[in-house]
């Protein structure tokens, strides 16, 4: 069981920016703190986190608006993460020296079968493998 609450508050950078190359580029920062409790099912006790995160804008949205904006971001962040994983066991890669390149070059992958309208990801990998030439040259990729 979970408990969860956030807040979000919209700062303006003011002066702090100012002579830095961001100055131009930074309109708000916003801040959201979440507190979190975990009722751990073997011991019934809960367990207290508690979590800051900032973000830069390049507007000044209301907090309202920014809550909606870091939600939709993480939905799509969640989206990709959980297809690279289920279809490619990305969280499983043993690979130590530079894996954010193995995962772009993964979620490249899930971009061109996704422009090829691939419901289920995994399928279509599996597909491809066993269709040989013949089946990868029928991927568009423009």
């Amino acid at each position: 069981m979970r408990h969860e609450t956030r807040s979000y508050e919209v700062f303006r950078p003011g002066k702090a920016l100012a002579g830095s190359e961001w100055n131009d580029h930074i309109a708000a920062v916003i801040r959201v703190q979440r507190d979190t409790l975990n009722r751990s099912a073997a011991t019934g006790l809960w367990k207290d986190t508690h979590e800051t995160a900032y973000y830069v804008c390049d507007i000044v949205p209301s907090a309202k608006e920014a809550a909606s904006a870091i939600r939709a971001h993480w939905g799509i962040e969640n989206r990709a993460h959980y297809v690279r994983d289920g279809s490619f066991a990305e969280d499983a890669s043993r690979i130590r020296k530079s894996p954010g390149i193995f995962a772009r070059i993964r979620s490249f992958a899930v971009n061109i079968l996704r422009f090829n309208h691939t419901q289920n990801v995994a399928n279509t990998r599996y597909r491809v493998a066993i269709g040989g030439i013949d089946a990868l040259r029928s991927i568009k990729f423009m």
